[in-house]
C-alpha cells in the first residue's frame, strides 16, 4: 500500500498537463491581439492627455520628439522648443505622429 501512495498518480499528472495546455491556449489568444509599441530616438510622437481618474482618452497633445529611450517601454520626451520633460512616460500613452499634407 505504501508503494501505491508514493507512486505518481497518472490522473493528477494528466489533469496538470491539461491545465497547462489550457493556460498556453489562453496566452496565445491574448497575445495575438497585443501590439507592442516601440519608438526610437528622434521620432515624433503624440502624447495622450489623461484627465484624473480615467484610463482612456481620445485627446492627444504634441507633437513631441523622443529624446531618450530608457528601456522597459519608458521614454523621455522633448518639446519642439528644446524643453526636455523631467518625468519619463510609458510608451502605451504615445502614438506615432504622421503629418498631414
Amino acid at each position: 500500500m505504501l508503494l501505491e501512495l508514493e507512486g505518481p498518480d497518472t490522473s493528477r499528472i494528466d489533469t496538470l498537463n491539461k491545465l497547462l495546455a489550457g493556460k498556453q491556449a489562453v496566452a496565445r489568444a491574448y497575445n495575438k491581439r497585443v501590439r507592442n509599441k516601440s519608438f526610437e530616438e528622434g521620432e515624433i510622437v503624440w502624447k495622450a492627455v489623461l484627465p484624473l481618474g480615467t484610463h482612456w482618452s481620445s485627446t492627444w497633445e504634441g507633437p513631441f520628439i523622443v529624446k531618450q529611450v530608457l528601456g522597459l517601454g519608458a521614454y523621455r520626451l522633448q518639446d519642439q522648443g528644446e524643453d526636455i520633460h523631467a518625468a519619463p512616460i510609458n510608451g502605451k500613452w504615445l502614438k506615432k505622429f504622421y503629418p498631414t499634407m
